[in-house]
């Protein structure tokens, strides 16, 4: 069986089962789930989110949710540091530690140690950033590829995000965000990746946004737009939550919406996979028609083997 000295991670695209079963496994194992997943750490983005209900949580001790307001950043190094600090809690308690997500940098970030550079946020160079790309499309990438080709190359030169994120990083430091120091390993790590048939899993987010505007998507991001969080912070311009907001706007019906949310979760859900499937690491479950019982049984035994 496996022993609180080692790292379960449950991995996976949005939607295919990842809460149910890790807490399944869990409640066996005698376990408690840290949250590698970018969006729940907001306090008042639930719905949206598909975080954990209270229910859930009852069940299982759960780290990492609730940890900042939609307008506060959290960087990858907050993020790994935190995580981190979590784990040794929970070992400390004789726990077994079980990351839990679909952000796989967040993922990534624990298990291999990452350490990105402690940089925050620069508004300033930021809006000169913005400026020479709006002026000069492609200038930040081109800019990027002289200072940091590494990370040009896994940049995409529309993602203007993460652009300006790693020339923020070079210009505050004098380093390439590509040169990261390591820390000490986590330890060992056992990666376990929930898969499902594609149109499965796209039936799945397509029933789960049904099940979010019905339980009252639309009132929760009317209620932070209300409490003065702008729809231009990032927090608000992710999934469930940019799209609602062009319908409050009148930019879009409810029905188009509804559209643009499922077809923007499912190739959010297509990316993850591409992400999880380059890391040889990880081994992957069917769960397609399993329960999260099932599913459980089964990492239960691929642990057993891995003693």
């Amino acid at each position: 069986m496996i022993v609180p000295e080692a790292l379960l991670v449950i991995c996976g695209p949005t939607a295919v089962g990842k809460t149910a079963a890790a807490i399944a496994v869990a409640e066996r194992l005698g376990g408690e789930i840290v949250c590698a997943d970018s969006r729940t750490i907001y306090r008042g983005m639930d719905i949206g989110t598909a975080k954990p209900t209270s229910a859930e949580r009852a069940r299982v001790a759960h780290h990492l949710l609730d940890i900042a307001n939609p307008d506060q950043v959290v960087t990858l190094a907050t993020y790994g540091e935190l995580a981190m600090a979590a784990i040794a809690r929970v070992r400390a308690n004789g726990r077994v530690p079980i990351l839990t997500g679909g952000t796989g940098l967040y993922i990534r970030a624990v298990v291999d140690g990452f350490a990105i550079p402690q940089v925050p946020p620069d508004p300033q160079l930021r809006t000169r950033l913005e400026t020479m790309e709006r002026d000069r499309p492609g200038a930040l990438h081109s800019r990027l590829q002289r200072v940091d080709p590494t990370a040009a190359g896994r940049i995409h030169p529309r993602n203007i995000r993460r652009l300006i994120r790693a020339l923020e990083v070079y210009e505050h430091t004098g380093r390439p965000i590509s040169v990261q120091q390591q820390r000490d390993p986590i330890g060992t790590a056992v990666q376990i990746g929930l898969s499902m048939d594609r149109e499965a899993l796209y039936q799945r987010i397509n029933a789960r946004v049904d099940e979010q505007l019905a339980a009252g998507l639309v009132g929760e991001v009317e209620g932070l737009l209300a409490r003065g969080y702008s729809p231009m912070l990032p927090a608000m311009e992710g999934l469930g939550y940019k799209e609602i907001i062009g319908y409050l706007q009148g930019t879009a019906s409810l029905e188009d919406a509804t559209r643009r949310l499922k077809q923007n979760t499912r190739r959010y859900a297509k990316r993850q996979f591409t992400w999880f499937r380059r890391d040889d690491r990880i081994r992957w479950i069917e769960v397609e028609e399993k329960t999260p019982e099932q599913v459980a049984a089964t990492v239960i035994r691929m642990l057993e083997s891995k003693q």
